[in-house]
């Protein structure tokens, strides 16, 4: 049982450290205006949309900003927000799942 937790554990760990790479990645993808036709590009800006479970999307987040750069700071700040709190919600499951 002792080995079944803490893969379970690690296995969420995973789970939330990825998910706060794929926003932190397309924050940056964002920030650097890359081609959006690249269909990398296109994947990870997709991916981040989708784990931003819409609490800290870029288009209704958490914070919107207007004017000029309204879209990189809306990126930065919401997905910056989101991975921060991936990061602290798995770590959180880590320690409550690990023996």
């Amino acid at each position: 049982m002792t080995k079944l937790r803490s893969g379970l554990a690690q296995l969420i760990w995973l789970v939330a450290a990825l998910c706060a790479l794929v926003l932190a990645v397309g924050a940056l993808l964002v920030a650097l205006d890359a081609n959006r036709s690249n269909e990398l590009v296109h994947f990870v800006l997709r991916a981040a949309d989708t784990v931003d479970l819409g609490v800290f999307s870029r288009v209704d987040g958490i914070k919107q900003f207007r004017g000029e750069g309204a879209d990189v700071k809306n990126a930065l700040f919401n997905w910056g927000l989101g991975a921060i709190a991936w990061l602290v919600a798995g770590r959180i499951l880590d320690r409550i799942v690990k023996p």
